[in-house]
């Protein structure tokens, strides 16, 4: 079992998601941002394995506008290079990786052109893993949506345009529960009509349904997941305090994490942790699980 944080780290003085607005847009502009996000990924990916955290999430912003219209640059072949080097050090280190389209790529969209953009981004997601030649346990993970005023049709749709999906897309794809309009159950639903696997988000679900079994949601998620995909991912967080319903706390709230190590027993699944400190919480929640054998080695 591995622990995580997702995109930025805030140690090492260099940012692996910069970008710059469209109409800046040149060639020369997009390969030095390119680049200067990779070398950054680079140096990331150094500092999780020194510090023994083996699970990161990337940021869709690697390759800017890389699923837009305008994108007329083959930067796959510019830096196929460079992909599978980082690729190998992933493999080499036994990193696991994911990664997470932004709240604009909704499958289940009434709207054609939604659907075909977040067909689109979820594209531009999967060519990345593949260039660095992961296997179907990096995973991109997507919410389900909206309801649009059905939620039963809203579903279906959804299921509908995940059957209309590239292989490449769906070998990596796993579908993720919300706070608001897409419980666990559902998410179990839609992998039970397409076979993709759920990743379970246990703060949403804990807003969702108040008094959840966390075993009995991680058995039901483990099953939706072949030993091709890995064992199962888990996102966690905590409700911050003078936030409003929904927002995660800013820093690791112990008392609370280690209820859940507990309570998780005896479950396997490498777990991301959305907490606003990234690299700090999740070097004190490594401290906190040395204690516990599935995290070990």
């Amino acid at each position: 079992m591995k622990i995580g944080y997702p995109c930025i780290n805030r140690s090492i003085g260099c940012s692996g998601n910069k970008t710059f607005q469209l109409k800046s847009f040149t060639k020369e502009r997009l390969l030095e941002t390119v680049q200067s996000n990779l070398d950054c990924l680079e140096k990331i990916l150094i500092f999780n394995v020194i510090n023994h955290l083996l699970f990161f999430r990337i940021s869709s912003d690697l390759v800017p506008f890389a699923s837009h219209p305008i994108m007329s640059i083959n930067w796959q072949e510019e830096f196929k290079n460079r992909f599978k080097s980082i690729g190998e050090y992933i493999k080499e280190k036994n990193i696991r990786i994911s990664m997470h389209p932004g709240q604009y790529t909704v499958l289940n969209s009434p709207s054609s052109d939604v659907v075909q953009r977040s067909a689109a981004e979820l594209d531009y997601h999967a060519q990345i893993l593949e260039l660095m030649d992961l296997t179907s346990e990096a995973k991109i993970q997507l919410h389900v949506g909206g309801v649009y005023g059905n939620k039963l049709e809203s579903l279906q749709r959804f299921i509908r345009n995940y059957r209309q999906l590239n292989s490449r897309i769906k070998r990596y794809l796993v579908v993720e529960n919300d706070e608001r309009s897409y419980c666990l159950v559902d998410c179990l639903n839609i992998s039970a009509e397409t076979g993709a696997p759920v990743l379970f988000d246990v703060f949403h679900e804990s807003i969702f349904t108040k008094n959840f079994m966390l075993n009995t949601a991680l058995e039901l998620q483990k099953e939706t997941w072949s030993d091709s995909d890995g064992i199962p991912m888990l996102d966690y967080s905590s409700q911050k305090a003078d936030g409003k319903m929904g927002a995660h706390s800013d820093d690791l709230v112990s008392l609370d994490f280690l209820d859940f190590i507990n309570e998780s027993q005896p479950y396997e699944f490498d777990l991301m942790l959305e907490i606003k400190n990234k690299e700090k919480a999740a070097l004190e929640a490594l401290e906190l699980v040395k204690a516990d054998s599935r995290f070990r080695g």
